[in-house]
């Protein structure tokens, strides 16, 4: 690896300041502010408790939300602070007023205090200087784990990490790095990558990127219908982003045969829930086309199985309006039954292994979902960028 691990340091007595990504959902319950996801918070206890066992007094800075660079009480990490409490089962303090406070920042080993959302002060979004020193000056070591922010060049994801003597990447950073570079830099063959979701401008990069290293492109979504026009066929009301039909013939050249796109669609008059829909090879101009149809579902399923790499991102339809999740969830099961080295990012395509019972069969379910496309169309992570220089 071309970074530090956390294992790799001596963190006893020390301050070690790990960014993690504790932007997680919350609700205005009478007045009071309740997570409704404490999925992110739970990854990142690995990392957290190898700290506290290893001697290290632990200080936790997140962002949440998107404040504009002021406070405001909605988006505290407060209620972030009292759910940390009791997964860690010890006390988690939280420090409002941390800037020009390294001097008394100093928790013990075994202690953990969190930073107030760091969005709090503008200096954090525009990567200040300034800022980016205080931060600094908090430790004496830096951990980031937060990859879902690993693309962003903030200040305590990228600035910072300059002024710390020790720097490495986090347990779950590593877990993400691994799976994903896995995947992409030197996969096992046959490589399959799935696209799913609505728009080709969405994915782009992505679909250029992989189109180098996979062997097949399975393409579904709503975007499938950009390629689709771009072949000719009739798509009627489905969504078409016509601007970028030119475009979807030059990647429909580049990659030949090895993309795959639906050859059967379920199709319905107006979206909604439950309404009444039909499977169809050719969408008549009246109607839309919903979800992947059952040659289709065939189709995939097959270059799935024969498949040692598989990379999936975005759903094959209106996956949250049943019964129009069958696609995706079928090839959820495929995905799980294949055996394959498998690397699912996206929620939806999350949510679709968890509805599909397989989630367990799943090799590497990332928690990035903006930074995981940035991966998979080959860009640079500012947050990864800074650990390896």
């Amino acid at each position: 690896m071309p970074y530090q691990s956390i294992r790799d340091l001596d963190l006893n007595g020390k301050r070690v300041f790990i960014r993690v990504d504790f932007n997680v959902p919350l609700d205005n319950v009478d007045g009071v502010m309740k997570i409704t996801s404490d999925k992110r918070i739970r990854a990142s206890l690995p990392t957290i408790q190898y700290a506290l066992d290893h001697g290290a007094g632990v200080i936790l800075a997140s962002h949440l939300g998107r404040p504009k660079g002021k406070p405001n009480a909605e988006m505290s990490l407060k209620p972030v602070a009292q759910r940390l409490e009791e997964l860690l089962g010890r006390p988690v303090t939280i420090v409002p007023d941390y800037i020009g406070a390294a001097d008394a920042m100093k928790p013990a080993p075994g202690e953990v205090v969190l930073l107030e959302n760091l969005r709090f002060h503008s200096g954090e979004e525009k990567n200040d200087i300034e800022f980016a020193k205080k931060l600094a000056a908090l430790c004496d070591i830096y951990v980031n784990d937060a990859f879902g922010s690993a693309h962003r060049a903030h200040a305590s994801t990228e600035g910072m990490i300059q002024f710390v003597p020790h720097t490495a990447a986090g347990l779950l950073m590593e877990q993400e790095l691994k799976y994903l570079g896995m995947a992409t830099r030197n996969p096992a063959r046959p490589c399959v990558a799935i696209l799913g979701g609505a728009k080709v401008s969405d994915k782009i990069e992505v679909i250029e990127n992989l189109g180098k290293i996979v062997d097949r492109l399975l393409i579904g979504g709503a975007m499938a219908y950009t390629f689709l026009k771009a072949q000719g066929h009739s798509t009627g009301r489905s969504l078409v982003e016509d601007d970028k039909v030119e475009l979807a013939k030059k990647l429909l050249a580049d990659l030949g045969d090895r993309l795959m796109l639906p050859l059967d669609h379920v199709v319905v008059s107006q979206i909604a829930a439950g309404a009444a829909n039909e499977t169809v090879e050719k969408i008549p101009a009246d109607k839309i086309a919903v979800d992947i149809g059952p040659k289709t579902i065939d189709a995939f399923a097959k270059a799935i199985a024969g498949a040692k790499t598989i990379i999936w991102n975005g759903p094959m339809g209106i996956f949250e309006k049943p019964p129009f999740d069958k696609g995706t969830v079928a090839l959820a099961k495929a995905v799980a039954d294949s055996g394959a080295i498998s690397v699912v990012g996206g929620g939806d395509s999350e949510k679709a292994i968890k509805a599909a019972g397989v989630a367990g069969k799943i090799t590497h379910v990332s928690t990035g979902g903006g930074a995981s496309l940035e991966f998979l169309a080959g860009m640079e992570l500012p947050g990864v960028a800074a650990l390896e220089r």
